[in-house]
């Protein structure tokens, strides 16, 4: 197959008049020492479930690793972190309410077996050095054992990644090329504000590294440092010319690790999706059907703090509570689908044209939070507030009120 064409088609196809968000959150399920819920008890826990609810299992390597139901799909991460994807809505109502029909099947389930579930961004734990991320085990999924032993060479970090974060992720629509790469440009500039905004630790002062004083955003820094061909700010996303051919570009370019393919997952180490088809690993002949599916896992094993599908997916919160994260979907909500708010934005950061910069402020919030200074002499904290005055400028009342959740 013609990839770059065929991923240039992916990405147009994603275009649309309107304006939904989708909604992922991972969440640890913990027993009261906080050691998680192991990979044998939670899928059988899913197939019995899913059985019940009448829904489609995912099956990963032979085992249930998930379903997909009315309104959301449950999936399991590498550690037992247990995600719900909550299908793109416009309404914030309609997403809470489906995280609460979630919340009221799951949490009676655990609770009866010992366990609870929790959010935040690192795995108590390990935040407190309680035990190191290697004591925790990984599920039996071929691709994340591969994953494994790939970013224990790669960076130094994956091993907290793997098995001790987790996020909150939220999905915006774009209605054209142009529109794509003017919300990825403001999100990418505002997103060292969202970070420290949804910043979730359980211990004010903990650390990565011992006598650091990078005291905030563990997650970010774990992501980071894992792998620097697949994580970070969006590659060219700067680049006059940036747009769908440079994204296929750096998709068919990313290492993969892993493929897979047919239902067989195999390691790969440092190829490409493209050097995987010049080599003759990846045929030509394929069905629309297998197309789609290798796009979808080739632009899988990029990182970056914000994935480009048929969506922009938003990458750089911690995992937060109900409440928290409603006030963030209403937040974005409130920037990126206002025209006049966008405009603002890309007016007051007009001097802000580089990953560098944005990263400088990243630095910055590490080390001092939301009393950083960032973009001028504004702190994190004021430009926090002052996105959710734009915010507010632009719902109606009623999801106004999502935003008190702070």
């Amino acid at each position: 197959m013609s990839l770059h064409s065929a991923i240039v088609d992916y990405i147009r196809s994603g275009e649309t008049s309107g304006q939904e968000l989708g909604l992922e959150i991972e969440h640890f399920v913990v027993n009261d020492k906080g050691i998680q819920i192991g990979f044998d008890e939670v899928t059988k826990l899913i197939g019995e479930v899913a059985e019940d609810l009448s829904a489609e299992v995912i099956y990963m390597d032979g085992y249930p690793v998930g379903y997909v139901t009315t309104g959301y799909s449950v999936t399991l991460e590498p550690a037992c972190q247990f995600e719900i994807s909550i299908d793109p809505k416009s309404g914030i109502d309609e997403i809470k309410s489906i995280y609460k029909e979630f919340l009221l099947l799951w949490i009676p389930i655990f609770e009866s077996r010992g366990y609870h579930i929790i959010t935040k961004g690192n795995l108590p734990i390990v935040e407190s050095g309680q035990i190191d991320p290697d004591d925790i085990p990984l599920s039996r999924k071929k691709r994340y054992k591969y994953m494994d032993a790939y970013f224990r060479k790669s960076g130094k970090y994956g091993k907290y990644m793997m098995r001790a974060s987790s996020s909150v992720q939220i999905s915006v629509d774009y209605s054209s090329e142009k529109d794509l790469v003017r919300k990825l440009i403001v999100l990418q500039k505002i997103s060292p504000i969202l970070m420290i905004a949804l910043e979730n630790k359980t211990y004010e002062d903990s650390v990565i590294e011992k006598e650091s004083n990078k005291t905030h955003l563990l997650r970010i820094q774990e992501w980071s440092d894992l792998d620097p061909s697949r994580t970070g700010f969006y590659p060219h996303s700067f680049d006059e010319d940036f747009g769908y051919d440079k994204i296929a570009d750096v998709i068919s370019n990313t290492p993969l690790i892993l493929l897979t393919d047919e239902g067989e997952t195999s390691y790969v180490g440092d190829s490409t999706a493209l050097d995987l088809i010049n080599d003759g690993t990846i045929g030509s002949d394929l069905t629309e059907s297998r197309k789609k599916h290798l796009i979808e896992h080739f632009i899988s094993m990029g990182f970056f703090h914000f994935r480009i599908k048929k969506y922009i997916e938003i990458r750089v919160a911690d995992s937060v509570p109900l409440g928290r994260a409603l006030s963030y979907v209403a937040l974005i909500k409130g920037l990126i689908y206002s025209d006049e708010n966008l405009s603002i934005l890309e007016t007051e950061l007009k001097d802000i044209n580089s990953i560098e910069q944005i990263e400088d402020a990243v630095g910055a919030v590490i080390v001092s939070g939301l009393d950083a200074k960032i973009y001028g002499d504004r702190t994190a904290r004021e430009w926090y507030n002052y996105l959710l005055e734009l915010a507010g400028n632009s719902l109606d009342e009623k999801e106004r009120e999502y935003l008190n959740n702070v």
